[in-house]
């Protein structure tokens, strides 16, 4: 072999020699830079453990259980939702008749929570902009039916309009009638009951100037609802809310088999029925499973497959600048007015509470959010053999220690505030000494000397008014038309 063959095979298998550590050179460097890819990529997913909202999520059994034995139900179902963790149990019978414990899929009436749907579906025509918030009601109204323009007082300042339905401001009485002999449970008055009746009715206050708690307020707005859409309400409530939230058994038309399910007190008949004539007001179903969904989007919680307009939830109103506030109490002092949703305990910060109310049918519902630690709470329940008050004040100081938070101090001036045991056997003692003549020594008044004329009784001296008075009203303290009222069975 030649000395130049040599040194061009030298040559060659240094080049070789070359290629092969430079590329075993780059795939080492290429296996580095993975890996610390691959590291970064799990620093970033390995978030840092969050803090605790809370005690243990099942506590809230503990808290549900008092309710259910206070409140004397047949049956009870409860659902808590904070951040990812969900809880729910079933307490008593479905019904009277059915000895099983309400599950998951139970199918109870939501009754007044049935508002806060319809005013989801107006913030999502308003975020369409299908309608404005100030759009008048006559603008929905069917052809040849006129909204009232005067008040009992004179001629409106201006038109009913879409918001003040949906805060109880229009100036709507709470019901129109009462149902025919035998009607089914909120089936009355239905739409053209409804607005045959309206033309000739006088607006009780100036439209935005006081809140009165109106159930035909929002059955008009369900029609106002339907008529923007273009389709009947429940279309359209299946079309924006259910089908998307995958609300399953969420319904005006409960099936045979949602029938089935459907639970039952001790002092109305177990009706089930389409209920679209109250769609806006008080007809939705839904069970456990639901709601636990509804309250997630409300909470606009992560996961949801859509999320709520913050309108939804908003407070639009501060009642100071009302004249007067009736029949939105039942659940604490309002201190702020939402789209069908009230404000409570506004002035303890964290323990900001945005909820709402329902009754009848022999049920009771409640819906309370805590947006602040992102919690939410729903209880519906039967009514028992004995009648009992309400459950609302109690589920407020239940949500705020599944976030580990102490109740709000009881308000003594609240009209609507609960009368504890003791209160109530003073109060009961005070009105059989009344009965008897028995004038107690605040009751005593000094009889005058002899010869001297007796002075009048000193005028009480004039207060300054406050610009928000409650009245203190209960869903169930007299018959009303969605109560069709029966021999107990």
């Amino acid at each position: 072999m030649s000395r130049r063959r040599s040194a061009s095979l030298c040559l060659a298998l240094v080049a070789v020699t070359s290629s092969l550590q430079g590329c075993k050179h780059f795939r080492h460097q290429e296996e580095k830079q993975k890996k610390a890819q691959a590291a970064a990529v799990a620093k970033a997913q390995k978030k840092p453990r969050p803090e605790p909202l809370g005690p243990p999520i099942n506590i809230a059994n503990d808290y549900a259980y008092r309710i259910f034995q206070r409140t004397a139900s047949t049956g009870m179902i409860a659902v808590v939702v904070r951040g990812d963790e969900t809880w729910m149990a079933g307490y008593g019978h479905v019904s009277p008749s059915n000895h099983d414990t309400p599950q998951a899929d139970t199918l109870f009436r939501l009754c007044s929570i049935s508002k806060i749907l319809a005013t989801d579906l107006l913030s999502k025509l308003v975020a369409m902009k299908k309608v404005s918030l100030d759009d008048p009601l006559q603008k929905y109204a069917p052809q040849g039916m006129t909204v009232p323009t005067m008040t009992v007082r004179g001629p409106a300042d201006r038109p009913v309009e879409l918001i003040d339905l949906a805060t109880h401001t229009a100036g709507m009485p709470r019901e129109i009638a009462y149902p025919p002999q035998g009607a089914a449970h909120f089936t009355f008055p239905d739409f053209n009951y409804r607005w045959q009746w309206l033309p000739a009715f006088r607006l009780r206050s100036q439209p935005g100037t006081a809140a009165h708690y109106s159930n035909i307020g929002f059955d008009l707005l369900g029609d106002a609802i339907a008529s923007a859409s273009g389709m009947s309400y429940h279309q359209f409530f299946q079309q924006q809310t259910a089908q998307p939230l995958g609300l399953k058994d969420t319904t005006l038309t409960p099936t045979p088999d949602e029938c089935s399910r459907l639970m039952g007190g001790m002092h109305e008949p177990i009706e089930c029925t389409d209920t679209q004539a109250a769609a806006g007001s008080g007809g939705m179903y839904s069970t456990a499973n639901d709601m636990a969904k509804m309250l997630r989007y409300f909470l606009d919680l992560p996961g949801v497959p859509v999320h709520a307009n913050e309108l939804a939830t908003q407070t639009v109103i501060d009642p100071a600048n009302l004249r007067s506030i009736q029949g939105l109490g039942h659940a604490g002092l309002p201190d702020g007015l939402g789209l069908g949703w009230i404000e409570i305990n506004k002035d303890y910060g964290p323990s900001r509470i945005v909820q709402k109310t329902g009754g009848g049918a022999g049920f009771q519902t409640y819906i309370a959010l805590n947006p602040a630690r992102h919690t939410g709470i729903f209880f519906a329940r039967t009514d028992g053999r004995r009648p009992a008050g309400n459950m609302f004040r109690e589920a407020n100081d239940m949500l705020l220690a599944m976030v580990g938070l102490p109740p709000v101090p009881e308000d003594m001036n609240d009209p609507e505030r609960e009368l504890t045991a003791e209160e109530l056997r003073a109060a009961n003692a005070k009105l059989r000494g009344i009965r008897h003549g028995k004038a107690t020594a605040k009751t005593k008044t000094a009889k005058p000397a002899h010869g001297a004329a007796a002075k009048p009784a000193a005028t009480p001296a004039k207060t300054a008014t406050t610009k928000r008075t409650v009245t203190a009203r209960s869903r169930t303290a007299k018959p009303k038309p969605h109560t069709v009222r029966r021999k107990q069975r």
